[in-house]
């Protein structure tokens, strides 16, 4: 390749390791610019999976920590009833993670861990969320992005989502077991399947994210109410996409999503 080949007659004169460096850069950014956008952004979400996960465990709880947590441990171990409104679904899978225990007193750690992963996904869902709405700022419908524009558009994504990890709320949450983190999950899920049903509305068989969304609130019921609060963003999201904007329609739109909040809440919850 000609990035290899020049300057070779200056590259004699440095030392090996910074020739080697500096070759390792160029093969890096050479495969970066020849790799299509899609790729890129999977490849820098997982990276952040990763580091988010790396720390969430190095700092997990060994045990019960403070509050509602020695609570939910016992309960997910047992199966039993914690306290109102109670979160069936996340006892549900904290029993399955406390089968996985090696020893009684080993169960802690392996509810917390529930959290931990739940944290982890949160943060590559808001990654994707994060470049998903900046590329909506940089392109033109149909465009590709240039390389300067996917690393503006990662380098955004890479900040939001290891904001998010770091920040101390998420961060505590994240490394105990608490619903919070669970929570913060179906609601980054839900609204990055929102977005991909936006990008996908026109298409034949979009529907189908529409019941997955619908069938992730589901779940999220038996966790938390705080994704109920997505329902006004869906609802927006959905309008813009099919609707021209007016302010009687905008209105509109914000008062029916409010009554749909109050009938799941008040109507499928709690009858």
């Amino acid at each position: 390749m000609d990035f290899f080949r020049r300057n070779t007659k200056k590259r004699l004169f440095l030392p090996p390791i910074i020739v080697y460096c500096r070759l390792s850069c160029e093969k890096i950014v050479f495969t970066f610019k020849n790799m299509d956008f899609k790729k890129l952004n999977n490849i820098t979400g997982w990276v952040v999976f990763v580091i988010s996960l790396l720390v969430y465990l190095s700092t997990m709880a060994p045990t019960a920590s403070f509050w509602d947590c020695g609570e939910f441990i016992a309960c997910s171990n047992e199966l039993e009833v914690p306290h109102p409104p109670g979160a069936p679904f996340f006892l549900l899978l904290g029993r399955v993670f406390a089968m996985f225990a090696s020893a009684p007193e080993k169960v802690a750690f392996m509810v917390n861990l529930l959290s931990v992963l739940a944290s982890a996904f949160t943060v590559l869902f808001t990654f994707w969320i994060t470049t998903t709405l900046a590329g909506k700022m940089l392109l033109k419908k149909g465009d590709s992005p240039s390389f300067a524009q996917s690393i503006v558009m990662l380098g955004a994504g890479a900040v939001g989502a290891l904001a998010c990890a770091f920040s101390d709320s998420f961060w505590f949450n994240s490394v105990e077991a608490e619903v919070y983190a669970m929570s913060s999950f179906f609601t980054a899920i839900v609204f990055w399947a929102m977005l991909k049903w936006e990008a996908r509305a026109d298409e034949l068989g979009s529907e189908k994210w529409l019941v997955l969304i619908a069938y992730l609130m589901g779940l999220s019921i038996g966790v938390h109410l705080l994704n109920l609060l997505t329902i006004p963003t869906l609802a927006f999201i959905y309008y813009f996409k099919k609707y021209d904007f007016k302010w009687s329609s905008f209105i509109t739109t914000g008062i029916i999503s409010v009554i749909i909040l109050a009938i799941v809440q008040f109507g499928i919850i709690l009858f």
